[in-house]
């Protein structure tokens, strides 16, 4: 997946500057597809070029513009067609397993330190999850309460109903990531060295 649909799927809900559309991506796609800021404005102009969406001069302050940007038709398009096509799976790049299977070449505490970190890690992920899937069952989720506004209530229990399932998702394997470090832990202490 490019960053390019994490993009138009945030401009599906409504037309955003270039800074409210890096705003609602960390509170949304941001979750299941990170970018920095650095990475979103110049992906926007470069599908604006590509006419995926349009760029709309408006004003900002007593004296400034900024640039709000709309998904086109053929935006539109290409977001339906990638929808519509089959996922390529990456391959895994995991730090945290492989540094996992090679434990034995550093000393317990830093294993351990490392599967705390881990659960800590998912710990803080799951609270932000869980929190944005209440915000969208409860319609306070600033991006679902706009797509409420926008597209007709027959289809609001399809909106909400398929971004709840998305982060239950990511909230079932942020606790199997918390379970595997857990399960580490328990096998440090019994590969543990008896005390002399």
């Amino acid at each position: 997946m490019s960053l390019r649909y994490a993009l138009l799927a945030l401009l599906t809900a409504e037309p955003l500057t270039g800074y409210d559309a890096a705003k609602r991506f960390g509170a949304s796609v941001g979750h299941v597809w990170h970018a920095p800021d650095s990475q979103i404005y110049p992906e926007l102009r470069r599908m604006e070029r590509e006419g995926l969406i349009a760029g709309e001069q408006v004003r900002w302050g007593p004296n400034s513009t900024k640039t709000r940007y709309s998904i086109t038709d053929e935006g539109v398009r290409a977001f339906r067609d990638w929808m519509a096509t089959p996922l390529d799976y990456a391959p895994v790049r995991d730090a945290a397993h492989m540094r996992a299977a090679y434990f034995e070449w550093t000393d317990p505490d830093r294993a351990r330190e490392c599967l705390q970190r881990h659960i800590e890690h998912y710990t803080e992920q799951i609270a932000r999850w869980r929190a944005t899937r209440e915000a969208i069952l409860d319609l306070t989720n600033d991006t679902i309460a706009t797509r409420m506004r926008k597209f007709p209530v027959e289809d609001h229990e399809r909106i909400i109903a398929f971004k709840a399932f998305a982060y239950d998702g990511l909230i079932g394997r942020g606790e199997a990531e918390i379970a595997w470090a857990r399960q580490g832990l328990e096998l440090l202490d019994k590969l543990a060295p008896a005390e002399e």
